[in-house]
């Protein structure tokens, strides 16, 4: 059996861009198609994925607008970090609101090309900016269109609508699409919509693994394997620590959906936010964000697995946008009694030298790769990461 896998990213941000530069490194990945709000480049042969990057450097996500006072289509699905804005619409998707795209850095939106050292925004942002790239007002459609030839897709977007991505994937399903979607979704309450949508995505032909990030994902796996020297498990606890090599401009989506873990904050407030409004907040806290006892998928997802139950997981960690180093060693701690009647606990930790590109998009595309085996085997559903080992 071949396996090569063809796949595309929807939304280049952050992480849609990242995870085509780590494809490059690993073997048979090739990606044939991306889009954000504006464009869609499709090639079935492999992108040309350094035009691309390239291209995309810079790209000003979607957000309030200018003026810093109002939400961008608060009614529509939340485009940030490069990603995609769609109505509510079953058969169609529109673009998002500009909404804030304005230069940084004292730039000025130029040609938009990367090589100028500006900030890109506007409807000559992302991908269109690129050679490859072609305008569209249905990128997700536009994808799904192309989507026979396709054996994987990374939805690579902000949830900041809970029921965003699980419409995105029941729309793949609506068009027949028989192969694997895979998400780095953060929020416990989005799993439920998932599975709510299982049987219309196994009926597809479709194998969808959720939370395959970092966490959740990857640490959530590494919390499966832990509590395997115990019969019960009586906690677990991820600690993470993230420093944002790029900084908040170019990890917008990312930053404004950590900040609705804070204490006194929720998703509709961090979605409302101006641009100033977070940049005062990291002011305010000399750019290191703590979060405690977040709302992260990995507690549904270990309870699911059968691990322990979701109100014995906790998550926390330490955001700093101002640094290249991590704040705090991000650490994995599973308590629980072997059969023998002894209370231990296994640690799990990553090197701090490991960046958040390569502990979010490295299992991204593993968990990608063991889905497309799955999906080729005939075992469709969803499924999450403490339930596929992800493929090297």
């Amino acid at each position: 059996m071949d396996d090569d896998v063809t796949f595309a990213v929807l939304g280049t941000g952050g992480i849609g861009r990242r995870t085509l530069d780590v494809a490059r490194h690993k073997d048979g990945l090739t990606p044939v198609a991306a889009c954000d709000r504006n464009g869609v480049a499709v090639d079935h042969d492999g992108l040309d994925v350094e035009e691309l990057l390239d291209a995309t450097e810079g790209n000003i996500a979607s957000g309030p607008e200018a003026d810093g006072d109002t939400p961008a289509t608060p009614t529509d699905d939340y485009a940030s970090d490069g990603g995609l804005a769609s109505h509510a619409s079953e058969t169609s998707s529109e673009p998002g609101s500009d909404g804030g795209a304005a230069a940084v850095e004292g730039g000025s939106v130029g040609d938009g090309t990367a090589s100028d050292g500006v900030k890109q925004a506007g409807e000559d942002a992302g991908i269109v900016a690129s050679a490859q790239g072609e305008p569209t007002e249905t990128p997700i459609d536009d994808v799904i269109a192309e989507s026979d030839a396709i054996d994987a897709v990374l939805l690579a977007l902000p949830n900041l609508e809970h029921d965003f991505i699980p419409r995105v994937a029941e729309r793949f399903a609506d068009a027949s699409y028989e192969g694997v979607l895979v998400d780095v979704l953060k929020r416990s309450r989005v799993i439920g919509m998932l599975d709510d949508r299982a049987d219309t995505l196994e009926s597809s032909g479709i194998t969808f693994v959720c939370g395959a990030g970092a966490t959740p994902g990857f640490l959530t796996g590494a919390a499966a394997l832990a509590a395997q020297s115990f019969v019960e498990v009586e906690s677990v606890e991820i600690w993470w620590g993230v420093g944002l090599k790029s900084g908040y401009e170019d990890n917008r989506g990312t930053v404004r959906e950590d900040i609705a873990h804070l204490d006194g904050y929720d998703i509709e407030r961090a979605r409302e936010m101006s641009e100033a409004e977070i940049e005062d907040l990291i002011e305010e806290h000399d750019g290191r964000l703590e979060f405690h006892d977040m709302e992260h998928a990995d507690d549904v997802l270990l309870e699911r697995a059968g691990i322990c139950d979701a109100e014995d997981v906790s998550v926390g960690g330490v955001l700093d946008v101002r640094s290249d180093e991590k704040p705090t060693t991000t650490t994995v701690r599973v308590t629980g009694t072997t059969f023998d009647g002894e209370r231990g606990t296994n640690t799990f930790e990553l090197d701090d030298a490991t960046s958040m590109e390569a502990n979010v998009n490295g299992p991204a595309l593993g968990y990608l790769k063991a889905a497309v085996l799955r999906n080729r085997a005939g075992d469709y559903g969803v499924y999450g990461p403490a339930e596929v080992m992800p493929s090297f």
